[in-house]
């Protein structure tokens, strides 16, 4: 049965269309994820199938009686009321009224909310929009419409909600960036691309696959249009003139033809690897101590930074993660300990809250204030250039930055980050608000950066993507090490807890307490399988042989530095370069340890 229908939909916004005579509806039972870029008009087709904005043309038919519930990015709530009150206050109907205030409590809690009479109005962002989240969660709707639910939420969270919408009965329509949560809650993908809705009936690793096959059909399509048009168009030029009706039919085929839009394809957010070179001390911080009051976030926390490091830094809200990132940038003073910052090291911090900028200045000026142009292997690229592969094109870089949305901000944002050429990028939070496509691109662009990366970050799919180690802070300041990305830390959590309950004598299977922060804390899944990641299989095949080449050049350095000992400058060089390979080796060392351990781990796993 249908919920809600919606028939030639167009919608504009100033001077951009964000629809284009195109259609949706949404059935009993479906759990529907809409993607596209940012600022194509998702949030505004959400807010059309809550009844909160009408098309400029179109029909929207809802189910009769139907009860849809909306949650905004940014909710409004009524000045003074309490977290219980606002989330009571739109579900007073509820079927089971005498058990709610017990329900929204316990919602609350899984939400990181605990303090239920605090007055909204003193919450932060990221806690207000869990209060409204949870206001939704208790309703009884038919339909759950959602605007980012999974940001601000922890990995925690993440999976309590992930397995809540799982078992909700009702349909649900919702925008998200987090393509795990997307694989695993919905049924349906639906495409906002250029105007038009295309429908996959699968989650979103069926999705990557169908659109693929779509693109393909469609530049099959086109291609063999153009063949038949250049036939087409040498039959006309050979300058046919009779007024036959075939001939006037072939004619009109070929107008036919010639007038049919070509399909129009998304230019890449391709961006070559920007960095500045990377001296030998980079970031080295020791002794490391913050707290605010009685709360310690941080506690003798000491690290050396080396050279390709891709660190994830993961936690509660609240835990202190972007407290430690500040800290390491600069940004804010530690109690106690030292931040050594090398000569060489030229940071870029893309905070959670984007610099101030100047809502009437133009785009391409707000890039052009960092760099006019950008040096690149190809040589050099303008500011214009860049902006066009960061999906931003020509009739969009003469607009004010007033007029665009919160999410192309965040990714002119980050490319003006990205233009500086830093080679320490630091990223807080850097999916909130950045669309699929953007992150998919940028993290492709983190592959072959320079430089080291860290990370916060509660999406579990960029985390195993682009991090190689993890930093989990879990709580009274204490900082833990594990090695590789999100998946091989839940899974050295559920072997941890697995040692725990083996040493209390713990036979029951289904007894004690999970370990937070492991996916398992929400629901029993079995122990994961130990694999490489293709990454890691492709770096344990060639690592050797890599070490070995680093050995046999600082060899060749020993000895070109024995013949070179009467030029100063000459030897200065070979000096540098042998210090260079030997921090080279020094990494590719510690990683080979890594990987050996854990070779050792899948064959015993095997054996075992």
């Amino acid at each position: 049965m249908n919920l809600i229908t919606i028939e030639h939909l167009t919608k504009s916004y100033t001077e951009r269309l964000l629809f284009d005579d195109t259609s949706f509806a949404i059935n009993e039972g479906e759990k529907v994820g809409l993607i596209g870029i940012n600022g194509t008009g998702k949030s505004t087709l959400l807010r059309i199938a809550a009844g909160l904005e009408e098309p400029d043309e179109g029909t929207v038919v809802r189910g009769r009686n139907l009860d849809i519930r909306f949650l905004s990015q940014t909710p409004v709530f009524q000045e003074g009321e309490t977290v219980l009150e606002a989330v009571l206050r739109d579900n007073e109907g509820h079927e089971h009224v005498w058990d709610l205030e017990a329900q929204a409590k316990s919602i609350l809690n899984k939400l990181g909310i605990t303090d239920h009479g605090a007055v909204v109005d003193t919450l932060s962002g990221g806690q207000r929009k869990r209060v409204a989240l949870a206001g939704v969660l208790l309703s009884t709707a038919d339909i759950l419409v959602l605007d980012e639910p999974t940001n601000h939420l922890d990995s925690e969270m993440a999976d309590w909600l992930e397995e809540y919408l799982k078992k909700f009965k009702g349909a649900l329509l919702m925008v998200t960036h987090d393509r795990y949560f997307l694989d695993s809650v919905t049924n349906r993908i639906v495409e906002l691309d250029k105007g038009k809705l295309y429908s996959y009936q699968t989650n979103y690793e069926g999705f990557v696959k169908l659109k693929a096959e779509r693109l393909d059909m469609a530049l099959a399509s086109e291609r063999k249009r153009q063949s038949i048009l250049r036939v087409e168009l040498e039959w006309m030029q050979r300058g046919a003139r009779a007024r036959s009706t075939k001939q006037k039919a072939h004619i009109q085929r070929y107008e036919s033809l010639r007038d049919q839009k070509a399909p129009e394809f998304d230019k890449q957010v391709e961006l070559e690897s920007l960095s500045s070179r990377l001296g030998r001390t980079t970031v080295e911080v020791e002794g490391l101590s913050k707290a605010y009051g009685d709360k310690v976030l941080i506690s003798d926390f000491t690290y050396i930074f080396l050279k390709d490091d891709r660190i994830g830094i993961i936690g509660p809200n609240g835990a202190g993660k972007s407290t430690l990132m500040k800290m390491i940038a600069g940004w804010v003073e530690p109690d106690s300990g030292t931040i050594q910052i090398g000569q060489t090291v030229k940071m870029g911090y893309f905070s959670q809250e984007n610099e101030e900028m100047d809502l009437s200045k133009r785009v391409i000026d707000y890039i052009r204030d960092v760099a006019e142009y950008v040096k690149t292997k190809d040589g050099s690229v303008s500011a214009s250039q860049m902006l066009e592969r960061f999906l931003f094109p020509s009739s969009m870089q003469y607009t004010t930055i007033g007029k665009l949305s919160g999410g192309e901000r965040r990714r002119l944002y980050l490319l003006r980050i990205l233009m500086d050429a830093p080679n320490v990028l630091m990223l807080d939070e850097p999916t909130n608000d950045l669309d699929i496509q953007t992150l998919t691109i940028l993290e492709d662009y983190l592959d072959s950066f320079q430089g080291i990366v860290i990370a916060v970050s509660h999406d579990r799919y960029f985390l195993d993507r682009v991090v190689r180690r993890i930093f989990a802070l879990e709580g009274q300041g204490k900082v833990t090490q594990y090695e590789g990305g999100f998946t091989d830390y839940q899974a050295a959590l559920a072997r941890k807890q697995a040692e725990l309950e083996e040493a209390a004598g713990n036979r029951d299977s289904g007894a004690g307490d999970k370990v937070p922060g492991s996916r398992s804390f929400w629901k029993q899944d079995a122990p994961k399988k130990l694999k490489f990641t293709y990454k890691e299989q492709k770096e344990w095949e060639t690592i050797e042989d890599d070490m070995a080449a680093l050995e046999e050049r600082i060899g060749e350095l020993e000895a070109e530095m024995e013949q070179a000992a009467s030029s100063y400058s000459r030897l200065q060089e070979l000096i540098a370069e042998k210090e260079e390979k030997e921090s080279l080796l020094e990494e590719k060392m510690e990683r080979w340890m890594y990987l050996n351990d854990l070779a050792e781990q899948i064959e015993a796993q095997k054996q075992g």
